[in-house]
């Protein structure tokens, strides 16, 4: 017996059947890497044939980077091929293909593909993050706060680790939100976050990362204080961990990897930081920040600005205001639409 045995089959039933919604007949494409957890890959694998699907699990070596970094070490024909005639793709890659040119082509030719990203999960992780969810009440809470972001213009945002940062939402794009479903046509994401790109040239202030910052380094020992200026990091200062960062983003040699792409709100009632960036991106009360690479879905007209790479770092204990009514008072939800069901998910 192995250890999760049974709380694991139960999550890779409610991934498969609940969250896919797979049918009897459709190509399910599982990738993984020498890096990721094969007792997740194949209880996803022996719940989805038990559904009556065809699950194929792609198994790869890990690659050196990510997004297009992890370009050089991919079959790209053979992968592309395979995802552009799959019809749903969960991503277990812990070097993950996310913005990759497989996953930038086969999103752009396979139209009707359901992509969920779910890298680097283990067992315990699959359990409490997917097996372990109200989703009904999780689902209502994000969309709550989702109806709240789109109306909002005026953001600002402060950390106990010293962010103070202000922007301008840019109503005309689109708003990432992530209950965790995946049974439409599209990417999406692990339930709990909710992500968008304000005009990127009113970002300024003081970035401070003090959860993780995934690539170079996941989990933070020590705070990397940030000055932004027009949504450009301009300075970068703290202790070994924030030069090696400065180091990475000035390796690029790219512009876009100084540029923040991105913010999210992070809203999962189970997620801890724990250094892997899908579950640390979603700690109750934290805000996450994308740098380097845009995806289509926070671009203008869904063209994607270009960037060697992508990273993203964790603000923990957010305090937050839109339009000058207080969302958060470091990490609490004190909203008051929203404080009934923060209760119900157990964040008091």
């Amino acid at each position: 017996m192995f250890l999760y045995e049974y709380e694991l089959a139960n999550a890779a039933t409610i991934l498969t059947k609940e969250l896919f919604k797979l049918k009897p007949g459709e190509t399910f494409v599982i990738t993984a890497d020498t890096e990721s957890n094969l007792r997740v890959v194949n209880a996803t694998a022996a719940a989805a044939h038990a559904i009556g699907a065809k699950p194929m699990v792609v198994l790869l070596a890990s690659p050196l980077g990510v997004s297009e970094a992890a370009d050089p070490m991919l079959p790209i024909e053979p992968l592309t091929a395979a995802l552009t005639k799959a019809d749903a793709w969960v991503e277990f890659n812990n070097g993950w293909l996310l913005y990759s040119t497989p996953y930038n082509k086969a999103m752009k030719a396979n139209k009707t593909l359901r992509y969920l990203n779910m890298v680097g999960m283990n067992e315990e992780m699959v359990i409490r993050l997917i097996g372990r969810v109200n989703y009904p009440v999780l689902g209502e809470f994000l969309q709550k706060v989702y109806d709240i972001t789109i109306k909002g213009k005026d953001f600002r945002f402060t950390t106990p680790a010293g962010t103070h940062l202000q922007f301008v939402n840019d109503q005309e794009r689109r708003i990432s939100l992530s209950k965790g479903y995946a049974e439409k046509p599209g990417s999406h994401f692990l339930a709990g976050q909710i992500s968008f790109a304000p005009k990127f040239e009113t970002i300024n202030g003081t970035l401070v990362f003090d959860g993780a910052v995934d690539p170079p380094l996941r989990k933070l020992e020590e705070p990397i204080y940030m000055t932004v200026e027009k949504g450009e990091i301009v300075k970068v200062e703290g202790g070994s961990e924030a030069r090696e960062y400065d180091r990475w983003m000035n390796s690029w040699n790219h512009p876009q990897m100084r540029r923040l792409a991105h913010t999210a709100w992070s809203f999962h009632p189970n997620a801890k930081l724990t250094g892997n960036i899908v579950e640390d991106e979603r700690v109750w009360g934290a805000t996450e920040w994308g740098i380097g690479a845009v995806g289509p879905i926070f671009s203008h007209e869904d063209i994607p600005i270009y960037a060697p790479s992508h990273s993203d770092g964790i603000c923990m204990n957010t305090s937050a205001w839109i339009d000058g009514k207080q969302l958060l008072d470091e990490g609490k939800v004190v909203h008051k639409d929203l404080i009934e069901l923060a209760k119900r998910l157990g964040k008091e």
